[in-house]
């Protein structure tokens, strides 16, 4: 199988399937009927994975927003706690009867009101929503709240970022949603370097214009990515909320590091298949991608290596796997 084969059975593996999806928008569609019902003339919009069409299963959460019509809120206004737990309120008389363990939280909440269904989309966990409640900008986008600082709201523009992403996958054929849930899976397995939304931002400035090959894909973000961060943090695209944060504990030049090593690996397999070796190109998409790229059988490596490399002990030359421990790929 080439590598492009390899990518294309792998990331079926990631997607949400059907039914996930299903009761995912079904309990969304509940959240918006309670909210829209709690504040007349408001308006919903979605956002996050579901909405964006790039969920990897199992599907954990959902992410719905209202923006409300109501006077008194906003940064020079009261905070929105009042408007939370009325959201809070009108999402527990809505959902009880159907959801008998139905928990919804806005203590300890820094935007969202959480809501814990307890009722398992799928058997491996249980599915949660974080609902916003927002105000309209007098210019673009949304007051959403912060409940951590003393003006109580932050500007965001969540309805823009959803209608980037979109036609980003219009305009890709959706081979901008499979990159990004390879991206959340790389993710997932290389420390964290980077929040999702964080992933997507940087790939709306490279991988969002037009249909290519995964592992062109990759390839093209992981060196915009790497040259990006290197750079600074990244801007959001909405030009509204400032630069996206990193996660707690991780600095700016280690996520940089992160996807130059990603980049470096993809780049070698590439070459290594190009030249015949794919075995050395199996292993070096796995290290990047493991659990969705099988390592190739390591006798085939060290003879591709031996091949290559005249002298040198063939082992010691092959691309870590994704199993060798943190501190072995600390930079110096």
């Amino acid at each position: 199988m080439l590598l492009e084969d390899h990518l294309e059975e792998g990331r079926k593996t990631l997607e949400v399937t059907l039914d996930e999806l299903r009761e995912a928008r079904r309990r969304r569609g509940l959240l918006g009927s309670a909210l829209l019902n709690a504040f007349p003339g408001a308006r919903t919009y979605i956002n996050g994975s579901v909405a964006h069409g790039d969920a990897n299963t199992p599907l954990t959460d959902v992410d719905l927003g209202v923006v409300v019509d109501v006077a008194g809120y906003g940064p020079e206004a009261a905070g929105p706690l009042p408007l939370m737990e009325q959201a809070r309120d009108a999402i527990r008389e809505h959902l009880k009867d159907e959801f008998d363990n139905l928990t919804v939280t806005v203590e300890g909440q820094k935007r969202s009101v959480l809501v814990r269904f307890g009722a398992p989309v799928t058997p491996e966990t249980d599915f949660t929503a974080d609902v916003i409640v927002a105000l309209d900008h007098p210019g673009t986008g949304l007051w959403i709240p912060n409940t951590t600082i003393a003006a109580g709201w932050d500007r965001a523009h969540p309805e823009k970022h959803t209608e980037l992403v979109l036609q980003a996958n219009e305009d890709t054929g959706n081979v901008f949603a499979r990159t990004v849930r390879l991206l959340k899976h790389w993710r997932a397995h290389h420390g964290k370097p980077l929040c999702s939304w964080n992933i997507k931002a940087l790939a709306l400035g490279c991988i969002a214009d037009q249909k290519r090959p995964l592992l062109q894909a990759l390839q093209e973000f992981f060196t915009y990515a790497a040259d990006e961060m290197a750079a600074g943090l990244t801007e959001d695209p909405a030009g509204v909320a400032g630069k996206i944060k990193l996660p707690s504990g991780m600095t700016r030049e280690r996520a940089a590091w992160r996807l130059g090593l990603a980049r470096d690996k993809v780049t070698a397999a590439i070459e290594h298949e190009q030249a015949g070796r794919h075995a050395l190109a199996q292993h070096a998409l796995h290290s990047v991608l493991p659990h969705v790229v099988a390592d190739s059988d390591q006798g085939a490596q060290m003879a591709e290596q031996a091949l290559l490399t005249t002298g040198a002990s063939a082992a010691s030359l092959l691309v870590p796997g994704p199993d060798t421990p943190a501190r072995a790929w600390s930079p110096r």
